[in-house]
């Protein structure tokens, strides 16, 4: 079999639509007049990004006014945290959060800490489902923000949001969806905010947004010029913008359609590395995110299955790309429980809705080489 290009590394960005691309290039080049100005030049940037605005806020089916533009899913989710944090902290001084969350939600987390907040992490079980009872116990009247994601980055476990939200108390309540948006069903309805980003679904990089429910009161994150509602001060990103609003109208129109795709290259996938490959653990839920799959091959190490499947030119990867350049294992799997051994030989698979069941053939095939190749050479050590 020759040697083909097959990209399985789509949790850690996507390829832009050509649409999009496009798009973003036409505002570059001729529509590139400063949405501030006060001239008909500059007027129709800005009555594009009303137009971005309005498209990711149907999106969700929230207002168009609840929805900032931010550089990406870091920024959202810092600004939903520590806005919250500070400007709440005179009625209480507690955050709970997830041990399987996003390094944007933990490290912030781990600041406020610093800062003398108290910060309660929830557990998982072994395909990383929440704790509900330890969230439930942990939800007292000292709780001003509760930031639990809606699809875990690095086995699609989906997170039961509405559940989270109905315990909230007077919290509250913070969603990173960024591996969620465009992945499975997403409403506004589900949380008080809401990070998404724009390269998980075949829009720009550098770009995002976050959600917050009008009533919910946050401080300037940059201030200036007074953009995004006061909040995020300084001229707009135009191309960005429009880029991501539309990738957001592609995607979350065609989401049934695109989920099916992804699903039956994942679950194509599945069954035939369970079928051909022996001595696995399945770390994702039979029911989470069509988007990711998660797998330990027992005996191998999942970096060197990594670099020899790049060689036959399929992409993978062991996590979380944001994760990548720290030494160490998963957080998320050694949260999940998972042995040594099982954190070692694992793999992310992770989709979009341009893979097909012919790809999965070949990336069964040169992963079941691999696998052998490093079990047989392994035996010898």
């Amino acid at each position: 079999m020759e040697k083909k290009f097959v990209y399985l590394d789509n949790s850690a960005t996507t390829r832009q639509y050509d649409r999009v691309t496009e798009c973003m290039k036409k505002a570059v080049e001729e529509d590139y007049g400063n949405p501030s100005a006060l001239h008909s030049f500059g007027l129709v940037s800005e009555k594009q990004i009303r137009k971005a605005r309005e498209t990711v806020a149907a999106s969700l089916g929230c207002r168009s006014e609840e929805v900032i533009f931010t550089s990406g899913g870091t920024e959202s989710d810092n600004m939903a945290i520590f806005g919250t944090a500070h400007s709440r902290k005179r009625e209480g001084k507690k955050i709970i959060t997830s041990r399987v969350e996003h390094p944007a939600v933990l490290e912030s987390c781990r600041v406020l800490e610093q800062e003398g907040f108290t910060v309660e992490y929830i557990g998982v079980d072994p395909l990383c489902r929440l704790d509900m009872e330890q969230l439930k116990a942990a939800v007292d009247d000292e709780t001003v923000l509760i930031s639990i994601m809606a699809v875990n980055n690095e086995t699609g476990t989906i997170m039961p949001s509405a559940q989270i939200n109905a315990l909230k108390k007077n919290a509250v309540f913070h969603t990173d969806a960024v591996q969620a948006y465009g992945k499975i069903p997403l409403s506004a309805d589900e949380a008080d905010m809401i990070s998404l980003s724009a390269h998980k679904i075949h829009g720009p990089k550098g770009m995002g947004a976050l959600y917050v429910r009008r009533g919910v009161k946050l401080p300037a994150f940059i201030v200036g010029g007074g953009q995004e509602r006061h909040m995020r001060s300084g001229t707009e990103n135009v191309p960005g913008i429009l880029g991501f609003g539309l990738a957001a109208e592609i995607a979350c129109e065609n989401l049934q359609q695109r989920c099916s795709r992804m699903a039956e290259a994942r679950n194509y996938l599945l069954a035939g590395i369970r079928d051909q490959i022996a001595d696995i653990r399945v770390n994702s839920p039979e029911d989470g995110a069509p988007s990711v799959l998660n797998i330990s091959f027992l005996g191998t190490r999942g970096e060197v299955l990594l670099h020899t499947l790049e060689q036959d030119g399929i992409f993978v990867s062991t996590g979380s790309a944001c994760s990548s350049h720290k030494k160490g294992q998963s957080h998320v799997l050694a949260a999940m429980g998972l042995t040594d051994r099982e954190i070692e030989g694992a793999i992310r698979f992770s989709f979009s809705e341009f893979n097909t069941t012919e790809e999965m053939d070949y990336v069964l095939e040169k992963t079941k080489n691999a696998v052998e190749r490093f079990r047989r050479l392994g035996s010898f050590r």
